[in-house]
């Protein structure tokens, strides 16, 4: 007996799975009982380079030969985007055949439609790989802290923008100089725009949120922000407030109406948290339980090795499925079915800013900016007058706020108020600031 294994998609990431498939059938077999075999893998050129060579008769480009092939159990989705992605996935499973997926778009956008296909075929759609890489988050999410009610989520989900943040931070290169040097090094993508726009960090998010609470939000239902408009002396106001600036990713339930609330963003968040000290192209996912408390994960969230390692892992634990399978699978993501409910409005959500002006240097702007503030109800917990270039008098200089906790529309109002003051040159720069009170 074996478990056969199909590939839609022979890419870096195919490629890695072929390989450790192929390298480690022994390690493999021990685990399962009994041999995964690669049995066909689809691609759309024959001729193409692979950084894997495939062996003799392994290629096609007819996904029939793997869709809807009886003699495979598991296909394997790693050819990315959105079509013909999807259709594959509602034929295999509409086929009996389990899923094994990377593609956090294609769930993200398409999610309902494919965990409500596999349900009614009683198949498995497995995706640790689609969140964060070799982290197995996932599971950990699904199984491991089952008994807990989650109170909340909060990841650094995208490498290559916490690269580029980490860079900015330490060597106060701006953001245009950091991202090409980021892409001459391999860590961005020539079109690096789904990265540092947020999208692909918000649609891991979509995923993370679904299974802490059973709810698959859109992309046009939560708050999503990248890092494009940051500047060298955010990070330096950072620094000397004491906190680092990372894309974070959050979802959480609120402690006053039990809503649901999730927004990715630039956060400054206390420098001596762990999510703090996660450099490079790391991610990290912390999940807060009822009864579990803290839980911190950190790895290699992409690349060829970490994300083939979450592919044949779930790989693993489908063909053990098989070993007992009575034709009902688990879940897909833990939850029988999904909730109606929605996310709170990104304007109702409350949360302490770091705010940030260019403004005439001369009497009576300061009191005039705090009045502003005071009348949307927004109160300032600390302040910097001057910036470390501040300019002579009569000119501009920065003058730096950290507030108290408020609505995003109170802060959205109060900013559209000064911006047509004539003392203030130019549009305020805002930032969360989130100090991860406890529970």
């Amino acid at each position: 007996m074996q478990t056969n294994v199909g590939l839609l998609g022979y890419g870096t990431v195919g490629a890695g799975v072929a390989k450790i498939i192929s390298l480690e059938d022994s390690l493999l077999s021990q685990k399962v009982g009994w041999p995964l075999k690669l049995a066909r893998a689809v691609v759309r050129d024959l001729s193409g380079r692979r950084s894997f060579p495939a062996p003799p008769g392994l290629l096609t480009t007819d996904p029939s030969e793997v869709v809807g092939n009886p003699g495979i159990q598991v296909v394997v989705e790693v050819m990315g985007g959105l079509e013909p992605a999807r259709t594959l996935v509602l034929r295999a499973l509409e086929a009996g055949q389990h899923v094994v997926t990377a593609n956090k778009a294609l769930l993200a956008v398409h999610g309902r439609e494919i965990f409500e296909t596999a349900a009614q075929s009683r198949r498995e759609v497995a995706f640790e790989a689609a969140v964060a890489g070799a982290i197995p988050v996932i599971r950990t999410l699904k199984e491991g802290l089952a008994a807990n009610r989650i109170q909340s989520v909060a990841g650094i989900l995208n490498g290559t923008t916490n690269y580029i943040l980490t860079k900015m931070s330490r060597g106060g290169a701006g953001f245009a100089a950091t991202l090409k040097e980021a892409q001459e090094l391999g860590f961005a993508e020539a079109d690096p725009t789904t990265d540092v726009e947020g999208t692909d960090a918000a649609h891991k998010l979509i995923l993370l949120t679904a299974l802490a609470y059973g709810v698959l939000p859109t992309l046009d239902d939560i708050h999503a922000e990248g890092i494009t408009g940051l500047e060298p002396e955010d990070f330096s106001f950072a620094e000397a407030l004491g906190y680092v600036i990372k894309l974070l990713a959050q979802a959480s339930l609120n402690s006053g109406d039990g809503r649901l609330e999730v927004r990715l963003h630039p956060t400054m968040i206390p420098r001596g948290h762990l999510l703090a000290g996660v450099s490079g192209a790391m991610n990290a996912v912390m999940i807060r339980g009822h009864a579990s408390g803290d839980i911190f994960l950190s790895g290699a969230g992409a690349g060829m090795m970490p994300t083939a390692s979450a592919v044949v892992g779930d790989i693993v634990e489908i063909a053990r499925l098989a070993r007992s399978e009575s034709g009902l699978s688990k879940p897909s993501l833990g939850w029988h079915s999904l909730k109606a409910e929605t996310v709170k409005p990104a304007s109702e959500i409350w949360s302490r800013y770091y705010l940030r002006f260019s403004v005439l240097d001369r009497p009576g702007v300061l009191a005039s900016l705090a009045g502003i503030l005071a009348r949307h109800d927004v109160s300032i917990a600390q302040m910097i007058q001057k910036g470390p270039d501040a300019a002579a008098a009569g000119e501009s200089v920065r003058l730096v706020m950290l507030t108290h906790s408020a609505p995003a529309k109170s802060i959205r109002a109060a900013l559209g108020e000064t911006g047509g003051k004539e003392w203030c040159r130019g549009p305020a720069r805002l930032l969360r600031v989130e100090d991860f009170a406890q529970g």
